[in-house]
């Protein structure tokens, strides 16, 4: 039996999906480091991703592991939209968190020239329940009073939009969990809470922003703003999901999250 420098059996590393073998690659190349039990758990997350019909619809995964800016910035999906981690964060195995005050990470995906318009989903996994007042992934655009974006608990609810200008909703009873933020359609766009759907809205898109998607923060017009000081142990932008869809991808993230022994 030969054992790789990470514990890993030989024919562990040659039955790694293609894809999964090429995030490693580019952790490594940015100096981070992952450990055998994230390799296996990544892995699983990218086959289970493909088995449910969802890898297509991603344009960008962080998985969050690795317990460095270089690893957590990586996207899995493709070497397209490594993000740009401020000063201000704090990294361990359970996932990444900003100090609440200034640190964001951005994406480096711009909705204008990425997205399709009426085809959208924003997701996080968050590992804390608190009632900060902060932008978990968004962007918004004032002169045209348009955005995509999750925003927690600003005036004791929540912010949800995909490309308008929408009003507050109830929020969740919680913030520590997967917040799925989806449109599909040009009349509608859905809000789901780990496998629940917690919120329609029946407001019309209006059109993309030309501005990057950032985590912990809101882009607002190009200037962080709204920080969070939520641990974030996952977060995707991708195309629009069927509500099927949405269920599976909480389901599977979360079995991700079981195997580091970190879901909530």
């Amino acid at each position: 039996m030969i054992l790789s420098s990470h514990g890993l059996i030989a024919s562990q590393i040659a039955s790694f999906d293609a894809d999964a073998a090429a995030f490693f690659a580019r952790v490594t190349a940015a100096g981070g480091t992952l450990s055998a039990t994230e390799k296996i758990a990544t892995n699983q997350l990218v086959l289970d991703l493909k088995a449910n019909s969802l890898w297509t619809s991603m344009k960008a995964i962080y998985p969050m592991v690795g317990a460095s800016a270089a690893a957590c910035a990586q996207n899995l999906k493709s070497s397209s939209f490594t993000g740009t981690f401020t000063s201000g964060w704090t990294f361990a195995s359970t996932g990444v968190t900003p100090n609440g005050l200034s640190a964001y990470m951005d994406t480096n995906l711009n909705e204008n020239t990425q997205i399709t318009l009426n085809s959208l989903h924003l997701s996080h996994y968050s590992r804390t329940n608190n009632t900060t007042t902060a932008c978990d992934i968004g962007l918004f655009d004032t002169p045209n009073a348009r955005g995509s974006l999750t925003f927690s608990y600003i005036s004791g609810n929540a912010v949800v939009r995909n490309f308008d200008f929408s009003s507050a909703v109830s929020r969740t009873s919680s913030t520590a969990g997967m917040f799925i933020n989806n449109r599909i359609i040009s009349t509608q766009s859905k809000y789901f809470f780990n496998n629940t759907l917690f919120n329609t809205n029946n407001v019309n898109s209006i059109a993309k922003t030309n501005l990057n998607y950032f985590l912990a923060s809101r882009n607002l017009d190009g200037v962080a703003l709204n920080f969070s000081n939520r641990e974030y142990a996952f977060a995707s932008i991708g195309d629009g999901l069927l509500d099927t869809q949405a269920s599976a991808f909480y389901s599977v993230v979360q079995s991700f999250q079981v195997a580091l022994n970190r879901a909530v």
